[in-house]
């Protein structure tokens, strides 16, 4: 059985612990120190979209393809190759440039490529070995939750999604809407990504691009 964690938007110093440029609430995934990992905290639903995240990306690439934006996604380079996962993730407490690409149409009046205005996002500490904060702190769409240690090669986002101008979180596990499972890579010098398969909503996935502030 899954165990739901809640997250909540602290006012409290991951801005000023991380160097914001503007006074804003940070997050915190309020989870106990001892808790296990993702494995046993991720809903079922979750772990299928993980388990299937090749598919979607194949899929989703395909589509954006298929639709007219191979130039788009050659210049985009390692970021949208399945494959460019970088051993050490290296990933540090600390502001960053994050832009979001949405690839392969969910449905009818959806696009099959998407790319957003640069944004604004956040990684700080969490309690709990392994494990550390993340939110997108900007933009009508934004992830807010924990990254997991899972290997070399990767760590796991779980979370859910703010929507708007919503300040507070949902709780994982609560909304399967809400819901969000992600993988966060590492794929150049001072480059990492965080693609989230089979999204609720508008793509088959998305892909946010993180670069140091």
């Amino acid at each position: 059985m899954t165990r739901p964690f809640t997250l909540v938007v602290l006012a409290l110093a991951l801005a000023g612990s991380v160097g914001c440029t503007r006074a804003k609430s940070g997050p915190e995934a309020s989870v106990p120190a001892d808790t296990p990992g993702w494995h046993r905290v991720a809903t079922e639903a979750d772990r299928k979209r993980l388990r299937e995240w090749r598919k979607a990306w194949i899929e989703a690439l395909g589509a954006a393809k298929a639709s007219g934006h191979q130039a788009e996604i050659a210049a985009a380079g390692t970021l949208l190759d399945p494959d460019a996962a970088l051993p050490g993730i290296d990933l540090k407490p600390g502001d960053y440039h994050c832009r979001t690409l949405k690839l392969g149409a969910k449905g009818k009046g959806n696009l099959d490529y998407v790319a957003y205005p640069p944004a604004s996002c956040r990684v700080g500490p969490a309690e709990g070995q392994g494990t550390m904060a993340f939110v997108r702190l900007d933009g009508p769409q934004r992830p807010i939750g924990r990254l997991f240690a899972d290997g070399e090669r990767r760590m796991i986002f779980l979370g859910t999604l703010q929507l708007g101008d919503e300040q507070g979180s949902l709780r994982y596990g609560h909304d399967a809407q809400r819901d969000m499972i992600g993988l966060l890579e590492r794929v150049g010098p001072g480059r990492w990504r965080l693609v989230f398969p089979r999204p609720a909503f508008e793509s088959k996935l998305d892909v946010i691009e993180l670069t140091a502030s």
